[in-house]
């Protein structure tokens, strides 16, 4: 829903929705924070929301929305702040682990000096020492013997353990951040992701002279389809459009949620002619199917997508070549839509029946 927001509010009706947040918060006596005003917005731009949800419910308790009440929805449903909260108990985790064995080092280094030490004396007090002297010497070394081998096992007893959370938060660590590069609606890579991997391909093509390639989609008509049969029911279309191009760009190539109903595939090391072959099969498979609604089995009729394709070009930065995508996306939608269209050559593929 986030990257919903985004769409909104780099809408032509932005404005209009930013007005009603403060409206709505100066109603209820809000006060205009950052974080105030992105949960306000989803109350009043996506009312069916889990933060609208949320925000009516306290609404209709009549308990007043104070900083605390909306840190709290704000972490149980805005990425970005559960994320920030996912880190730092990982990353206290870690440093608690890491002080832990640090003191546990430091007390055997302690101890180990100290048996040291004691033998130095040791072997300066065993000579002329008689025999009654020297017996209690043995003790207390054997004493300290045992002492600095239990600290030694007990030391690689809470090594043992350190490790095994350490793997464990390493591997929180990877979800996170996996976490912080995935779409929460589709299961693709996010926008955040896809600006990463675009700048490694142009680099890489520029580098090493190999092909790559780009290609926006965007679902035809979404809006007027959102408009009538709802969120909900339109976010079941953009998890089905995701679902095919996600088989169509597998292996080595990168699909992304470019934005709203948006979407972006990456064919590192493939020309403009593969990308078009599998976009065509994208486009195919998903205009054929007739959708229908899950809630009331209603036909929703047929989807279809259009495409922009650009090749990456000597010198080309990730602004030009989305640029150029960009420019065979309008392309196509000019043209008709339900199409793929290859930038800076004019054509395009034969429209769906």
């Amino acid at each position: 829903m986030s990257s919903d927001i985004d769409s909104i509010l780099r809408s032509p009706k932005a404005y209009i929705w930013a007005q009603k947040a403060i409206e709505a918060m100066e109603t209820h006596r809000v006060w205009p924070t950052a974080l105030n005003f992105e949960l306000w917005l989803h109350y009043v731009a996506a009312k069916d929301s889990n933060v609208a949800a949320e925000i009516h419910t306290v609404l209709q308790s009549g308990a007043p929305f104070t900083d605390q009440v909306g840190e709290k929805i704000a972490a149980q449903h805005l990425p970005a702040v559960k994320l920030s909260g996912e880190i730092l108990d990982a990353g206290k985790s870690l440093s608690d682990e890491l002080d832990s064995v640090h003191r546990a080092i430091e007390s055997a280094r302690e101890t180990s000096e100290a048996y040291g030490q004691q033998l130095a004396t040791a072997s300066q007090s065993l000579e002329d020492q008689d025999t009654d002297a020297v017996r209690s010497m043995v003790e207390s070394l054997s004493v300290a013997t045992r002492k600095v081998r239990e600290e030694n096992q007990a030391l690689e007893s809470q090594l043992a353990d350190t490790t095994d959370e350490l793997g464990r938060l390493r591997e929180h660590l990877e979800q996170v951040r996996r976490d912080a590069m995935t779409d929460a609606l589709t299961n693709l890579a996010n926008r955040k992701a896809f600006d990463e991997t675009l700048e490694r391909t142009c680099v890489q093509a520029e580098t090493k002279g190999v092909p790559s390639t780009l290609a926006i989609v965007d679902i035809d008509h979404f809006k007027l389809f959102n408009d009538t049969w709802g969120h909900q029911t339109g976010d079941q279309v953009i998890r089905y459009v995701a679902s095919v191009i996600g088989r169509v760009a597998s292996g080595a190539r990168f699909s992304a949620r470019y934005g709203g109903e948006e979407f972006a595939v990456i064919f590192p090391g493939e020309n403009s002619a593969a990308a078009l072959a599998a976009m065509e099969v994208a486009r195919e498979e998903i205009s054929s199917r007739v959708l229908k609604r899950r809630s009331t089995n209603e036909d929703l009729g047929a989807i279809t997508i259009s495409t922009g394709i650009a090749e990456f070009k000597t010198g080309d930065t990730p602004a030009g070549l989305l640029e150029r995508a960009d420019g065979a996306l309008y392309a196509s939608k000019r043209s008709g839509r339900n199409r793929t269209s290859l930038a800076d050559l004019g054509s395009e593929s034969t429209r769906a029946a």
